[in-house]
């Protein structure tokens, strides 16, 4: 496993994210906790989750499970650098009591109380903001960051979904009282969907935030959702049965899975690979639900991608080009 800083911290994680949305709802406690151990024998330290994953009348549930895991002891909590969220509705099930989600003082407060007992841990290491919270003031939620870190509760915070005016807005109002600010962006990113190259990477850069890419293989899609359902005789699902409806991504997809096919790699570890070479990236959020999609994962760390490959990947999925040249003059 490769390692490297955390935006402009003194942290090292690894290249590879291990995502545990899917532990829970898709995959069992027993097989997610045997995942967590591959992956933390393979070399990746950095965990990421969320209070709501689980979903439904299971929100925490993923937390949960990951602190069982901890309870095993072994070294599991010290070896692993915890990411957690913080901003969907943990209120139960149609209770429409309010001030259980958002990033008001109160339930940040709450929340990591909350997310510490189900997490079976006494700090969390990055904690994020999975959304923009467009009505608390920003000198609100650094004022309830600096009490967890003083309470020893977390010790960096990060951000997930942000655009790139409100990553400099929330770091310019935490230098206005001299703190450290966000240190990290999960964004959308990928082969597929390369937006976060005009305003989000750039400026996740300039202000020194590691970047996180979500859903690498968009929903499947980059993962040889065609070359698959042509294998197994059965259509796609989900984003990638929508995404291959429209024509153009159809052949868009057929394209890059030929390309990769005439060099022959495998089109999953490639969108993971790619990745890897992109500026600014600390590394992708990968989510597997068997031990067999992370081993598949690990290899894309040590894939070395040729020149001729990028090119065509470009010419494939050209991305959108830097703001404001790719809006403007």
């Amino acid at each position: 496993m490769e390692y490297t800083q955390l935006g402009r911290t003194g942290l090292k994680v690894s290249r590879l994210v291990l995502g545990t949305m899917n532990f829970g709802p898709q995959t069992g406690e027993p097989e997610s906790h045997a995942i967590m151990d591959t992956a933390l024998e393979a070399g990746i330290n950095y965990f990421d989750t969320a209070n709501v994953y689980g979903w439904g009348d299971n929100k925490g549930r993923t937390e949960e499970i990951i602190g069982t895991w901890f309870g095993q002891g072994g070294g599991r909590r010290e070896k692993t650098v915890l990411a957690t969220k913080v901003y969907g509705n943990m209120a139960a099930e149609g209770d429409p009591w309010p001030n259980y989600d958002r990033l008001s003082a109160l339930n940040i407060r709450r929340a990591v109380d909350a997310s510490l007992k189900r997490l079976n841990t006494d700090h969390i290491d990055v904690y994020q903001f999975h959304h923009v919270d467009r009505l608390t003031p920003f000198e609100e939620i650094w004022q309830a960051v600096e009490v967890l870190i003083q309470q020893g509760k977390i010790l960096y915070a990060g951000s997930s979904n942000f655009p790139g005016w409100k990553i400099a807005q929330a770091n310019e109002a935490a230098a206005r009282s001299g703190r450290l600010g966000l240190v990290s962006e999960q964004c959308l990113y990928n082969l597929a969907e390369r937006r976060a190259e005009l305003e989000i990477i750039p400026a996740a850069e300039a202000y020194g935030l590691g970047v996180i890419p979500w859903s690498p293989l968009h929903g499947g899609l980059l993962g040889g959702a065609i070359r698959k359902a042509a294998e197994s005789g059965r259509t796609a699902t989900g984003r990638s049965a929508d995404a291959l409806a429209n024509s153009s991504v159809r052949a868009q997809v057929q394209a890059y899975e030929d390309l990769l096919d005439k060099h022959g790699l495998e089109p999953g570890e490639v969108a993971l690979a790619w990745l890897l070479t992109r500026p600014g990236v600390t590394g992708p959020i990968v989510g597997p639900r068997t031990p067999e999609q992370l081993a598949s994962a690990l290899r894309a760390v040590e894939l070395e991608l040729s020149q001729e490959v990028l090119d065509g990947l470009d010419e494939v999925f050209p991305g959108p080009g830097p703001a404001p040249e790719a809006f403007a003059w």
